[in-house]
């Protein structure tokens, strides 16, 4: 199987320098989406780059991305990722192995070498209303919400997942195809959530592998501010997705 790969660069040609030579030596093509000018200045030789008209929302440039390429696994990654360098290939391999496998993701790790929590429960809405308000001061969520963040599970086996955090996720074309792409309706957060939950609707398994570890430098911003354009995008998301997905709530549509 080939293996495609898809990054979106919104001003992020400084951390290109640092997460594509990585990829290069373990996919078959990579595509970088340029979501501004000069996003994707000098990116090494065999980078595709795609120049946009006009910005476009980060579903709307993966699905861009993936039309562009032709293996048959598709990779994205987020431009503040740098993969080890058989990350990619252990997905791929496991990938290979698991036909029912759609959607694989990697272990992540924080630039300082600790682990990261990527690997997560579909949220609920109450649990939603405490992280992203200012109840999380009271409730908080890596002490109250545990089951969320699966913090006290840490796998050294392949294990399935509800969803992965999507900022490297090695997908199935023909996954993604069947789903209908990734639903550019979300702003910018919830469309990783959005597209495991269909994926897992549509008899499609998500697949945690330790093995391949990533370094994830995450910004978290809505982590870190009550009030901000990113936490309005992302109430907005977890609105789109429960409009969506009603039965998701309750668990009635989880399997």
């Amino acid at each position: 199987m080939n293996v495609s790969a898809v990054v979106v660069s919104h001003g992020h040609a400084a951390e290109l320098d640092r997460s594509l030579p990585a990829l290069l030596s373990q996919v078959d093509e990579v595509v970088v989406v340029a979501n501004l000018p000069g996003s994707a200045d000098g990116v090494p030789d065999g980078v595709r780059v795609i120049e946009n008209g006009r910005p476009l929302n980060l579903a709307a440039n993966v699905n861009l991305g993936i039309a562009a390429t032709s293996g048959e696994l598709v990779l994205f990654s987020n431009p503040d990722v740098i993969a080890n360098r058989d990350a990619v290939t252990i997905l791929a391999t496991f990938m290979r192995e698991h036909e029912r496998c759609g959607i694989a993701g990697p272990q992540m790790r924080w630039p300082d070498g600790t682990w990261q929590p990527s690997r997560r429960a579909f949220p609920t809405v109450g649990g939603t209303i405490v992280r992203r308000t200012p109840l999380r001061k009271v409730f908080r969520p890596y002490e109250r919400q545990r089951g969320h963040y699966l913090l006290d599970e840490r796998p050294t086996e392949p294990v399935q997942a509800d969803w992965l955090l999507g900022a490297f996720l090695l997908q199935r074309r023909v996954t993604v195809e069947q789903l209908g792409g990734w639903d550019a309706g979300y702003r910018h957060y919830v469309e990783d959530i959005d597209l495991a939950y269909r994926a897992m609707r549509a008899g499609w398994e998500r697949w945690y592998v330790p093995d391949a570890v990533v370094t994830h430098d995450y910004a978290a911003v809505i982590d870190r501010r009550f009030l901000s354009r990113h936490t309005l995008w992302h109430l907005g998301g977890m609105a789109r997705f429960v409009y969506k997905h009603p039965e998701a709530i309750s668990g009635r549509g989880r399997r």
